[in-house]
């Protein structure tokens, strides 16, 4: 019995050592962000809207990475990071369509967090989220990958592809935050739970995110073309793989298609695995979204698909 007791011991030291070195090396990069809303003057007579969640400094010159919905339409926008160091911000850019948003801070050298590679994970993988719930700064929580590949509606009502599950906790106020790799490295941005459900939770990938910020900060706003599909990152067995040459093993099944939308004029089906769009490869949901960010709407495109066995060549012109 004491074998066991001093394996179990072993056991929790490392899993408390993966959490806390994780924390401790990420959290001088996490901020809690108030905003304010309503007309001019309103924070005087008393009837501006408050509002607050979490955020993390994307680069050492000032960018923060957030959710959209935390500052969207905001007057007012203050950041507080670990140290007590309050300063106000700005709205760089916003998209609500992948509830994803930039804020730029003043001051240089900031401590800017260390960004993993969400196309790796696993269910199962350790995950931990730092934020600021119902005001309580760099609060954590932590549990696993529950599922990968999720579809999630955001504000704007169009679905995210591609989001990750986790039962490591989020309340109001998470919203922004890191979800964060057992080295530390953001791997996601906690957008969503479920409520009254128990350990459903959600974050926007970083590769994702990581596009998403970086248009943002050039052009203030992504204007993507659409083709009226739903999809989740998929495997392609080896051997069609080899037997129609793709580039990668990787890639998009539809899981529904828009009435009379784009895809559907062009014939793409429930089931089809999407491989390559506009002569490049489509690996994974993050490429598509990727390649139609760069799409021109109204010029046809070549679309790859796998049917069962078969490669089906199609044309589609995003909308």
């Amino acid at each position: 019995m004491t074998g066991v007791a001093d394996a179990s011991d072993a056991l929790l030291d490392a899993y408390s050592q993966a959490v806390s070195g994780a924390v401790e090396r990420a959290s001088p990069s996490v901020v809690s962000i108030s905003v304010q809303h309503g007309p001019a003057g309103a924070r005087r007579r008393g009837r501006a809207a408050r509002g607050a969640g979490s955020g993390f400094v994307l680069t050492p010159d000032g960018f923060v990475l957030t959710n959209s919905h935390v500052v969207h339409g905001a007057r007012e926008i203050e950041v507080a990071a670990g140290d007590g160091t309050r300063r106000g911000a700005r709205l760089v850019g916003d998209d609500p369509e992948t509830d994803l948003a930039v804020l730029r801070v003043g001051g240089d050298g900031l401590p800017a967090i260390a960004l993993g590679d969400s196309r790796g994970l696993r269910v199962g993988q350790l995950v931990i989220a730092v934020g600021s719930p119902y005001g309580f700064e760099c609060t954590v929580t932590a549990g696993v990958v529950s599922a990968l590949g999720r579809s999630l509606r955001s504000g704007a009502g169009r679905l995210i592809d591609n989001v990750i599950q986790t039962d490591a906790a989020l309340n109001p106020g998470n919203s922004g935050g890191p979800l964060l790799d057992a080295a530390g490295r953001a791997v996601g941005v906690n957008t969503a739970a479920i409520l009254p459900g128990q350990g459903i939770c959600f974050a926007i990938p970083m590769a994702t995110a990581q596009f998403v910020a970086a248009r943002l900060i050039r052009d203030g706003a992504i204007r993507r073309a659409r083709i009226g599909l739903a999809g989740q990152t998929t495997r392609v067995p080896r051997a069609l793989v080899r037997h129609h040459a793709l580039a990668a093993d990787g890639g998009v099944r539809v899981t529904s298609v828009e009435a009379d939308g784009p895809a559907d004029r062009a014939g793409l089906l429930t089931g089809d695995v999407v491989v390559s769009f506009d002569g490049s490869r489509v690996a994974d949901v993050d490429d598509l979204v990727r390649l139609l960010a760069d799409a021109a709407p109204g010029r046809r495109v070549a679309l790859v698909a796998l049917r069962l066995t078969e490669a089906v060549r199609l044309t589609v012109e995003p909308a």
